[in-house]
């Protein structure tokens, strides 16, 4: 793993409303912001289709909701950055690829990054039970079950 990535600098702390353990009190300063809904800046017109694919899938991406001005900005960076590596007719740059890997690992764009955060996206249409409720029900279910005879 690259140095400077989320899982060298350790996890990102949950939000204070997804934490279990409750004996422990810390606080957290939680910023509420009144203003206008956040703007997506348009995908460049030049960037390489991968670059632009990329960005855009962020638009769909359930991380996403919690992004502010300057992640979608740092994310328009980004993808600047990997449409000119990719254009490159010279050699590929692994420096260039390290940083870009590096900023997507900060925008929670991969799966690993997001569990280094505790961040779990499931997908789905209708309502949703609690995980806490699905692992008592399958608990009770595997009590309720006869233990198979193996004399």
């Amino acid at each position: 793993m690259p140095s400077g990535t989320a899982g060298t600098r350790g996890p990102v702390p949950k939000r204070s409303t997804e934490r279990r353990r409750r004996n422990k009190q810390s606080k957290v300063d939680t910023v509420v912001v009144d203003g206008p809904k956040v703007v997506v800046p348009e995908a460049g017109a030049n960037w390489h289709p991968i670059a632009r694919d990329w960005y855009e899938s962020l638009k769909d991406s359930g991380q996403s909701q919690f992004y502010e001005p300057s992640d979608w900005q740092y994310a328009r960076f980004i993808a600047e950055v990997m449409s000119r590596n990719l254009k490159q007719t010279r050699k590929f740059s692994a420096m260039l690829f390290a940083a870009v890997q590096s900023g997507m690992s900060d925008l929670l764009t991969t799966e690993a990054a997001r569990r280094r955060v505790r961040m779990e996206i499931e997908r789905g249409g209708g309502e949703e039970t609690p995980a806490s409720v699905t692992a008592i029900k399958d608990y009770r279910s595997r009590l309720k079950k006869p233990a198979a005879s193996g004399a």
